[in-house]
């Protein structure tokens, strides 16, 4: 918004300096949209929580939390995804080309992902109906978003920015052109990595951090894919207009960092279904546009391993079960967080230890950039 405001005025000099002129530059919007979330995320968290507390609406501990020491946790408030989701908007849209149609793509997912996890939100812990919104209503929710943002991306800019190719990494040639199957392979990604990120957020700061590291990994591929030079230095397909999410994702990043500030251990707020489900669904929808969906998958190796612990529990649960009338578990407890925290694993070992792994994810998924 602030990049048409100030456009008048980007030759006009204060003290001999023409100040407003930077403001079209990506390199210091998205620095300023980052200080920019942050600020007002720390500024928000505390007013939140203390309204939360004094309504009561704190979360409800499972029954089945209690084996691993949740019980510390009943009564914190949750639906802190309002804290930083209100963070991000407020900057982005200062900071953000608002013309252009990737970030209005994404206030569009953040409005209809953060509503659908708020209702679940506001059910349990308002409304204290302990199942929320019901599985089933969703995952048609996400599914859709996932459609109405697939079919736009596929009519629309799938012919000039090559969106339904699919990148390989660490193989320069091999490219798949998906074709007609972008619609359900998009639908899939933005339900996977929504559901993925919403298992994970079992501990303090699991969610928060693990999340942030894979948008650092997202903001480093939409600024060198939509830049001409680099892109092509790189070898990377060039994405006209791509390089405005940058400054998306680092009001995102800000947004994040300020919240982690109340949700790290001992958490006084957590992010419920309002926050995970939309960080999930953004990230998916992000990668789709970069043609990154398996560098996703990379800097995103956290939630998919949660994701597939809890399936391949439930799976394997059914399976023995079936075939000998003693049902077995797989592992002690799904999520693998809670896994863990089954085997005496301290919660801020657990959460660190995944923060490590991310964040050699990252570099991995960095380094297939030059290999490619």
């Amino acid at each position: 918004m602030l990049i048409d405001l100030l456009k008048p005025y980007y030759d006009t000099e204060i003290l001999g300096l023409t100040v407003f002129h930077v403001v079209q530059y990506i390199t210091f919007r998205f620095v300023i949209a980052f200080i920019t979330s942050l600020v007002i995320t720390l500024i928000l968290g505390p007013i939140f929580i203390k309204f939360s507390c004094r309504l009561k609406y704190g979360e409800d501990v499972s029954g089945y939390l209690c084996d691993v020491g949740h019980q510390s946790k009943a009564g914190t408030p949750s639906m802190g995804g309002l804290i930083f989701l209100s963070g991000t908007m407020i900057s982005s849209l200062l900071w953000s080309d608002l013309q252009n149609v990737y970030v209005l793509l994404l206030y569009f997912a953040v409005i209809w992902l953060g509503s659908l996890g708020f209702l679940d939100d506001y059910l349990k812990n308002v409304k204290k109906l302990k199942a929320g919104l019901i599985a089933r209503y969703k995952l048609i929710g996400q599914l859709l978003l996932g459609l109405a943002i697939a079919v736009y991306l596929y009519k629309y800019h799938a012919g000039s920015a090559g969106l339904t190719s699919l990148n390989i990494p660490f193989f320069k040639q091999l490219i798949i052109n998906l074709k007609w199957v972008f619609i359900p392979f998009v639908i899939f990604m933005l339900m996977a990595t929504s559901n993925g990120t919403n298992l994970t957020d079992g501990l303090d700061g699991l969610a928060t951090g693990s999340s942030a590291i894979a948008l650092l990994g997202l903001a480093v591929m939409s600024y060198l894919k939509g830049n001409f030079v680099l892109a092509d230095y790189l070898l990377l397909d060039y994405i006209p207009e791509v390089a405005e999410l940058t400054v998306f994702i680092s009001a995102l990043l800000g947004g994040l960092m300020g919240f982690l500030w109340f949700n790290c251990k001992p958490a006084q707020i957590f992010m419920g279904d309002t926050g995970s489900l939309t960080l999930g669904g953004v990230m998916a929808i992000i990668a789709v546009m970069l043609r990154e969906e398996i560098f996703l998958a990379i800097i995103g190796g956290v939630f998919v391993v949660e994701a597939l612990s809890s399936l391949l529990q439930i799976n394997y649960y059914k399976y023995t079960r079936r075939k000998t009338g003693t049902p077995r578990r797989l592992f002690l407890m799904a999520p693998l967080h809670h896994h863990f925290q089954k085997k005496g694993y301290a919660e801020e070992k657990i959460v660190v230890r995944f923060w490590i792994i991310s964040i050699l994810l990252l570099a991995v998924a960095l380094s297939t950039i030059k290999l490619r």
